[in-house]
């Protein structure tokens, strides 16, 4: 199968291309062309077709949609707090890059129907007070523009009239982390230690992908794609296990209890019987990030200090906090 992957050389996108190789389908990769993203397409010269494109292009999409069989379609701006203060250019580039990939789709570019869109949980909006897990059929409530912006695609997209598959993605963070994931790291502390997390591996969602594109009984669907019940904690768990190697953070460098982050656990049961993929943890996940530091693990212990000092300063909630300090000792 001719696949078309947007956003393809993004923290997904990277293990979703990894998968469709192993599967044998022909892959043509649409992304923006930055330095970052011509190292990554270097490492894969020869296995698959790249497009520097930009989604919010409609010439770029029809050109690149041209001849495909099917779409998976994960461009998006990640950083929610540039979709926050931006919210007319993430429209652009997320509903608008939408519009573009259905509309050349359906005018008959492609060679198939085939669309699988990639969403996020966030639709749900805040529901640490519901009762978990979430379900696919429960209503969206979206109180953040990246989620709002992903809940309009996925009407967009069932009213499309195509053989679409909707995946709802809990928390997948990189293994390998790169400058604009250290630059999201404000974001690490906008969920109270208490707040319900389920983790779900990249590798594993890029397994879910590929397999949703030749599954028949994930057609018309929305699925929830999670870690499953072993992978489903709070999020001081999350940190204890993830990032235990720092030490122990202050509670007022979360937000505080009572704050509710659109994150949640997910009832993956349906999920896993269509798409088979869970096979990971949080613990696999971390010995998988050791593993890609190579050497530079050995230096991590002795560097750990000043790492948490610096993401400590990334904390509104600790420079808050300071700041009260200094002003109640004045």
């Amino acid at each position: 199968m001719k696949v078309l992957l947007t956003g393809a050389f993004g923290n997904i996108g990277q293990h979703t291309i990894t998968q469709l190789l192993k599967k044998g389908h022909q892959v043509r990769c649409l992304d923006l062309d930055t330095k970052a993203n011509r190292q990554k397409a270097r490492k894969l010269k020869g296995k698959v077709e790249t497009v520097w494109a930009d989604v919010a292009s409609r010439v770029d999409v029809e050109a690149a949609v041209k001849g495909q069989d099917a779409v998976i379609h994960m461009a998006w701006v990640i950083d929610l707090m540039w979709s926050e203060a931006h919210p007319e250019e993430a429209r652009k580039v997320h509903v608008g890059g939408t519009v573009n990939i259905i509309e050349a789709m359906k005018a008959g570019l492609s060679q198939g129907r085939k669309l699988v869109f990639i969403s996020s949980v966030s639709v749900f909006g805040g529901t640490q007070h519901l009762p978990p897990p979430r379900k696919a059929s429960d209503p969206v409530n979206p109180d953040i523009v990246y989620a709002r912006q992903k809940a309009e695609c996925e009407e967009l997209v069932k009213k499309s009239g195509l053989d679409w598959c909707i995946l709802r993605l809990t928390l997948a963070l990189p293994i390998k982390a790169e400058r604009r994931d250290y630059k999201r790291l404000y974001s690490t502390f906008d969920f109270p230690l208490d707040a319900r997390i389920e983790f779900v591996d990249p590798r594993d969602v890029a397994l879910a992908i590929a397999n949703s594109l030749t599954s028949p009984e994930a057609a018309q669907k929305i699925l929830l794609i999670g870690g499953g019940s072993r992978n489903q904690m709070l999020w001081r768990d999350y940190w204890r296990i993830g990032l235990g190697y720092l030490g122990q953070f202050p509670e007022e460098a979360f937000a505080p209890p009572g704050t509710n982050p659109p994150i949640d656990w997910a009832d993956t049961a349906e999920s896993q019987r269509i798409l088979n993929y869970q096979n990971h943890t949080l613990q696999d996940f971390v010995k998988e990030q050791q593993a890609s530091l190579g050497a530079g693990r050995y230096l991590v212990p002795l560097i750990a200090p000043f790492l948490r000092r610096w993401m400590l300063q990334q904390s509104r909630y600790y420079k808050a906090s300071r700041q009260r300090a200094a002003r109640q000792a004045a």
